[in-house]
């Protein structure tokens, strides 16, 4: 069985495409298309099931049209439809340069102070600067400049935070 915390959330699933059991993948993250993978996980049911991937096709920067194993039919495709697509956290850990996505759920640490902050609930994009937003609803800018270590094992980012910002 699947544990939510050996995957993180890269996309959902969208409308089927034709009649051949294609589905519109809207992904946040490519890192299917970085890490070598077989299979993405689906949220069925509140169960997360693996599904093989037969082939897949870039629509645009955020859009795939992807093709599962035993998914043969426009019913069948439709079934998925809204699901969260997940990436196993085992096999993102290969990759150099984790992404944003893949940091939902890492503790914050402030090296100055050794304490830990928080926990990270969600990235939130919808300004110019990106924020990593915490489990108690505080907001920490995610600047390269700030992070001095993650480590994906222990699922852990290390950052000087600036002195007040806590305390906003």
């Amino acid at each position: 069985m699947i544990k939510p915390e050996e995957v993180y959330k890269i996309g959902r699933l969208g409308k089927a495409h034709g009649v051949k059991g294609e589905v519109s993948f809207q992904f946040d993250d490519d890192i299917f298309d970085r890490v070598d993978s077989d299979y993405l996980i689906l949220e069925v049911d509140g169960i997360l099931v693996p599904f093989f991937i037969e082939e897949y096709r870039f629509r645009s920067d955020t859009v795939a049209l992807v093709k599962f194993e035993d998914v043969d039919t426009q019913q069948r495709a439709q079934e998925l439809t809204g699901c969260d697509v997940y990436f196993p956290r085992s096999l993102a850990d290969d990759d150099e340069t984790p992404s944003l996505s893949m940091l939902v759920g890492f503790d914050v640490v402030d090296v100055t102070t050794g304490t830990t902050v928080g926990r990270i609930a969600a990235i939130d994009d919808s300004t110019a600067n990106l924020l990593f937003e915490l489990e108690d609803g505080r907001l920490i800018p995610a600047a390269e400049e700030l992070i001095t270590n993650i480590d994906s094992k222990n699922k852990v980012i290390k950052m000087t935070i600036p002195e007040g910002l806590l305390e906003l």
